[in-house]
This record gives structure tokens, sequence and C-alpha cells, in this order.
């Protein structure tokens, strides 16, 4: 059973432990998450009293607050802090967003690029913001066809858009790792509302601008 923890845990709103001081010999960081790590080493025959592993356990605690910070994040807070009024209609794109994310079935790695359009009403909102709301999806155990749906819906939703375009393109090392072992393989993904669903004129200028 693992231990309970009076340790205060330390928030990092889903930003990585960079500003963290360097690891002390003696640092607990979550108790009961290095218990579990600690555990997993010794049934897959590893000793983590060993030098190499032995700060291995406070290590996976940290990278996996990080990877899955979405669970404190929130779509709807970061949108409604930048969203400006402007007399704008036509469409705005954010291309290449990089993004990491954690498959659900295996939790393994799978990452790629977020494209990312939408049509103004009457709002548009801080570019940076559209790359962190993918941000807030992908940073959660998830499959690569919700993740698409989740940051197309919050952005219809919390923008208020006449229309939301996300395609999104992955590798999943579950596929690439283990299983059918295909490293070349890609997967592609879309979800579209409003007017890009609506009108095939509208879907196709978004998608011919991905492939310029």
């Amino acid at each position: 059973m693992a231990p309970t923890s009076n340790i205060a845990r330390i928030p990092n709103d889903g930003h990585y432990a960079d500003s963290f001081d360097p690891v002390r010999e003696e640092e607990i960081y979550d108790e009961a998450k290095e218990h579990l790590v600690r555990q997993m080493l010794r049934e897959i025959g590893e000793d983590p009293d060993r030098e190499g592993l032995r700060r291995t356990p406070l290590r996976v605690a940290k990278a996996m607050d990080f990877l899955t910070g979405g669970y404190r994040m929130s779509a709807e807070e970061i949108i409604k802090k930048a969203v400006f009024e402007e007399d704008v209609k036509e469409m705005v794109i954010v291309r290449d967003i990089e993004f990491y994310s954690m498959c659900e079935h295996h939790m393994l790695p799978f990452f790629g690029h977020a494209h990312v359009g939408y049509l103004p009403n009457g709002r548009v909102v801080g570019l940076s913001k559209v790359a962190r709301v993918v941000d807030v999806f992908a940073r959660r155990l998830q499959v690569q066809e919700r993740l698409t749906n989740q940051v197309a819906d919050a952005l219809k939703q919390h923008l208020g858009a006449h229309g939301v375009a996300v395609v999104m393109e992955a590798s999943h090392t579950c596929m690439m790792m283990r299983g059918v072992q295909k490293q070349n393989s890609t997967t592609v993904s879309s979800a579209m509302r409003g007017a890009f669903e609506d009108d095939p004129r509208t879907r196709a200028e978004f998608m011919g601008f991905l492939h310029k």
C-alpha cells in the first residue's frame, strides 16, 4: 500500500520543473507517485536503490505532473483572458503547432503538429492562446481523435467563432516501438465546426493553406 503524504504538492500549472531547485538527496516531490515508480522498477527486475535509479522516482513524478498538466488548466480561462473585439471576417490560421501527448491505452507518447483555423465573429484571440489551448488537451491521457475534437469544441464554444477547423498529424510511439512497429506511419485527424463543416468552399480554403 502506498504511504500517505503530508508534504504539500508543488504547483506547476502544466509548466515543467526547470525553475525548481536542483534535486537534493532527500527531496520528496510526491511521495505516493514516487512509491509507485519504485514498485514498478522492482516489478520489471530493477533495483530502485542503485545509483542510477535512486532519483528516478522523483524525476518521473515531476515529469508525469508536466505531461498531465492539462488536467489542471482551463481552455475557457486561457481564451477569455485574451479575447479582443475586432471587425475581422477573414480566416485566421495558426499552422504547425507542435504538441506532445500520451496515448491512454499504453501511456506512450504521441506527437506531431496541429493546424487550427477559425472564422472570427467580431472577436479574435491572441495567437499564442491558440497554441496553449492545444496544450490544455494534449497534456492529458488521450486518443488523437478526441484531442482534435476537444480543441475544436473549446475554441468554438469560448470564442464564439463562425467556424473552427482543426487538423492534427501525429506519430504514435505505441505503433512505432511496440506492436506493429511501423516507424514511418502518420495519423491525420480533423474536426470541423460551423462554417467549416457546412461550407465545402470554406473547408477547401483552409485545407489549401495547409499545403502551401
